[in-house]
């Protein structure tokens, strides 16, 4: 029998349902209830046949979730997900916010998005990067899925913040990053054969950069948008504080990820299509000879690690399985 029962709120959007998708197909865990704004009342499987989830979409009830789980993954956008979170956490359950409610302290989050709905919990969340904060996330009791974008550049960056004197992120993802209700710059119409920057006067995720990274590190980040559904690739460019070599970064980002399960150190450039469905970041560094400046590369899918896969990863943390189960 399954040792626990989750809850996937929110899983009528592309992160949510492949939350429950993985849940559902998890050795250690039942998938207890899947819950959705206006998608209430539908199977999941109809809204997205291919996870072949054959749960019936709620509407959002804590008390009621209470009753049948004792784990939530919630998948709601900024805003929503605070009030929900702090409603399940009141009822004793351990929670995996895939939102940016949890990710930042009060000032990030309010200069980057809103007033906090709920701040008396920011010090009870834990920023959910497994590589980085393992043993805080499992001890905890709420923690804030890390976005796509900070996901891929945080794991190529650092194991090099410490040569670093400046970085550049170039990151380009697939369109199912703006979420299953998105409209204008990613319709269809707009990135079929294109790419486009935008928010390049200051995306929300860098916040997540400047909170991670040590020493106030100067970071430019420009978010660019790929014509293909999955998929992210953050290419990283350090001015390094002293001449190093293409071997000496290699060999920084393999003593960092030694026995990580989900980072891949790669002999070259990754592309998204290496880890297409999967869990895994790829990554790989060097050094541009012309200039001295180190390269780094990491590729995700953005859904997976960047998303649902890591908070299942972190989920299994914090209930005291093996941190790969259901995800290899």
């Amino acid at each position: 029998m399954p040792d626990h029962r989750v809850a996937v709120v929110g899983a009528a959007g592309f992160a949510g349902a492949l939350a429950a998708a993985i849940v559902s197909r998890h050795p250690s865990l039942e998938l207890a209830a899947v819950t959705a704004r206006t998608d209430a009342g539908r199977r999941l499987s109809d809204v997205y046949p291919r996870h072949r989830v054959d749960l019936v979409l709620e509407g959002f009830d804590a008390a009621a979730i209470a009753e049948r789980a004792d784990a939530v993954l919630v998948a709601y956008p900024h805003g929503a997900s605070a009030p929900a979170v702090a409603a399940l956490l009141e009822r004793g359950l351990k929670v995996v916010d895939l939102s940016a409610d949890f990710r930042l302290s009060r000032a990030l989050y309010e200069e980057h998005y809103q007033p906090h709905e709920a701040p008396e919990l920011l010090e009870r969340a834990v920023y959910g990067l497994p590589e980085a904060h393992r043993d805080r996330i499992a001890a905890a009791e709420l923690v804030g899925a890390p976005g796509c974008y900070p996901t891929a550049a945080l794991l190529a960056l650092l194991p090099l913040a410490e040569l670093a004197t400046d970085v550049v992120v170039d990151a380009k993802s697939g369109v199912s990053g703006a979420g299953r209700e998105a409209t204008g710059t990613t319709h269809f119409v707009s990135v079929d054969g294109n790419v486009s920057a935008y928010k390049v006067e200051g995306h929300r995720h860098r916040a997540e950069l400047d909170q991670e990274l040590p020493g106030g590190l100067p970071v430019t980040f420009t978010p660019h948008l790929l014509p293909i559904d999955q998929g992210l690739l953050a290419s990283c460019y350090v001015t390094p504080s002293r001449d190093v070599t293409a071997e000496e970064v290699r060999e920084l980002l393999r003593e960092a990820y030694e026995g990580e399960p989900f980072v891949e150190p790669a002999d070259s450039p990754p592309g998204v299509r290496d880890v297409r469905d999967t869990n895994v970041c790829r990554i790989h560094a060097t050094v541009e000879p012309a200039t001295g400046r180190v390269l780094a590369f990491a590729a995700i899918d953005n859904l997976w690690k960047g998303a649902a896969g890591q908070a299942v990863q972190c989920l299994n943390l914090m209930l005291g399985l093996p941190e790969t189960e259901g995800l290899l």
